[in-house]
């Protein structure tokens, strides 16, 4: 019973984190750029969300408002330091990662900032609906299928927008940046600028993913970013693992977000089995690890069996 509950909650959380993965997608996949300054961005959601909250009484659904545009900064300042000052992608990316940890200190002024007693996304919905008790359940149950419901509309939002964004003129060329730069190039379009323009969405979903993970967490914390690349990069690979041949971008999409639940609760299951917490980062490294190399190792079988026939 102890595991069905805790995968349940990890679907939960799954889905709060499925905008993270969908970010990390289109500078991982799309665009092919290796984008570190997306824990930074993460965190910074996480920071002004809070602080907006806690300090200013702001309404937690503007507050997601404001760290989605914080990150979309962020991701402009990495494309600039790449596409303008040509530093290698992946040093673009821990620049911005590195300087984005001190200004959320800034932000919050401390290393941590609770919303205990303070109203967020979940709270605000659960005030709407009935009591808990009167539906013959937990208050905890209650928050999980609070948290769930809103991760799903908000899940499904960003896929119906990024669906149509890069079905535009302007989201084909960002698309095609990813895979052929130079041809791109060769047809009159600003590859600098497609860059740019992809950093600028990514990271304001993952801005937005680290305000939403805060809202329903309770708490907001620097270092809540560290490792995020990796759990989106999980939540990829086994999204494309399991659904091998998508139909379409938009199938492409909803497989991220089962990828980043079936990761969650993979998560879950583990840690109900006795796994020490110190060892998560580790256990994801292994996990994201076979993933990638699974499509590898079938196509060297595939190529071995056409060898012998």
């Amino acid at each position: 019973m102890n595991i069905v509950m805790a995968m349940f909650g990890a679907a939960s959380q799954g889905l709060t984190w499925a905008i993270l993965a969908l970010g990390v997608y289109l500078t991982f996949r799309i665009l092919n750029f290796a984008d570190m300054s997306c824990e930074g961005s993460f965190a910074l959601g996480g920071c002004i969300s809070a602080v907006l909250i806690v300090k200013m009484g702001w309404n937690p659904y503007l507050t997601l408002i404001i760290a989605t545009l914080a990150g979309m900064a962020a991701g402009f300042l990495t494309g600039f330091l790449h596409t303008k000052l040509k530093i290698p992608a992946i040093l673009s990316g821990i620049l911005t990662m590195i300087g984005l940890y001190s200004v959320n200190l800034r932000i919050m002024g401390q290393a941590n900032t609770s919303l205990l007693g303070h109203k967020t996304t979940v709270s605000l919905l659960k005030d709407i609906l009935p009591e808990a008790s009167s539906l013959g359940m937990k208050d905890s149950t209650m928050q999980t299928w609070v948290t769930m419901g809103i991760g799903i509309v908000f899940s499904i939002t960003v896929i119906a927008l990024l669906y149509w964004c890069f079905g535009t003129e302007i989201g084909c060329c960002i698309r095609a940046t990813g895979n052929n730069e130079v041809m791109v190039r060769a047809q009159g379009v600003n590859t600098d600028q497609m860059k740019t323009l992809g950093l600028i969405i990514s990271n304001g979903l993952i801005a937005f993913s680290g305000a939403l993970v805060t809202q329903s967490q309770g708490f907001a914390d620097v270092k809540m970013g560290v490792g995020a690349i990796v759990i989106g990069l999980a939540s990829i690979v086994i999204g494309e693992v399991m659904f091998q041949k998508p139909k379409n971008f938009a199938f492409r999409l909803f497989s991220i977000v089962i990828g980043s639940i079936i990761y969650r609760i993979i998560i879950a299951i583990v840690l109900q089995l006795g796994l020490n917490t110190d060892d998560l980062k580790l256990f994801t490294a292994v996990v994201v690890a076979i993933a990638l190399s699974i499509p590898n190792l079938k196509k060297n079988k595939a190529y071995v069996r056409k060898g012998v026939n």
